[in-house]
């Protein structure tokens, strides 16, 4: 099946596929296997972090391949307790290490940590790895509206992304509306909502019989629609390929408007807050 790459540019001028391919909870042994196969199937970004455990075999599977490394869209993420600005270069540098990279497309700081208060001099680290060419982009995650405006205030340089949990029982509709505003794309993680209810609701299970699709394609097609880069997980080979040809899903305004009807508001979400997560 000829599936399209989809592009989105950054604020600093370079581009991500909107569709990239995550391993949280893959093990490092596994994680050179299950990228090589999601390389094969044509994904091209590839989304790791140092609290995963598995960049070594993230960077087994790149150096592996048979796709240029410049072909390849990389990121990795600071953790928590690296936030602060030299615990954060050292961090950076440990990971490419680790990764075998001497850059990585987009280095991110994991999680806001409001009461830390060390987000804005591990966003100033991040700016000086860019500027040093370790990181080609940099951006953030879980990060509230405010967070994101104090960046900017602090140092007059956005992320060129927020990932988040995002997915249509959470679709996180305040916050995207301001990074559309403010040029920030919007990245989701747990984007099939961690699959159980999700991918059995009926409104999702009716779209997925008219397009001839999984409803977790549809979920993903759903992502792409409304503008979300997005990063489904899985390391079945089968499923692996199927959300790749989730691109070759287009959804119609009936369809969008059938899903919008399932956002839960706060009630929706699964995970931690980041408007209060403090966790090493």
């Amino acid at each position: 099946m000829d599936t399209p790459f989809s592009e989105l540019k950054f604020l600093d001028g370079n581009t991500i596929d909107q569709l990239g391919y995550g391993v949280w909870k893959v093990a490092d042994a596994d994680a050179e296997v299950v990228v090589g196969k999601a390389i094969d199937a044509g994904y091209r970004h590839i989304d790791t972090a140092r609290i995963y455990g598995n960049e070594a075999g993230v960077g087994r599977a790149v150096a592996a391949s048979n796709v240029p490394r410049e072909e390849l869209f990389i990121t990795t993420k600071v953790w928590n307790s690296d936030q602060g600005f030299e615990k954060t270069m050292a961090a950076a540098d440990a990971s490419l290490q680790r990764l075998g990279l001497e850059y990585v497309d987009l280095y991110l700081i994991h999680w806001l940590q409001p009461k830390r208060g060390t987000y804005v001099d591990t966003w100033k680290a991040l700016i000086q790895l860019q500027k040093d060419g370790k990181a080609k982009s940099i951006g953030v995650c879980n990060f509230t509206k405010e967070a994101l405006e104090e960046l900017y205030t602090e140092t007059g340089v956005r992320p060129v992304i927020n990932q988040v949990e995002t997915h249509p029982y959470f679709p996180q509709n305040e916050l995207r509306s301001y990074e559309a505003e403010h040029g920030i794309l919007h990245e989701s993680w747990s984007p099939l909502g961690h699959g159980g209810e999700l991918l059995s609701d009926p409104v999702l299970v009716d779209i997925a019989k008219k397009h001839d699709a999984s409803v977790a394609q549809v979920v993903i097609a759903w992502h792409l629609a409304v503008g979300n880069v997005v990063i489904p997980k899985s390391t079945t080979d089968s499923r692996i390929v199927e959300n790749f040809e989730s691109l070759n899903v287009k959804l119609d305004e009936e369809d969008l408007a059938a899903i919008a009807t399932l956002d839960r508001g706060a009630e929706g979400r699964i995970s931690a807050d980041p408007a209060t997560a403090d966790f090493e």
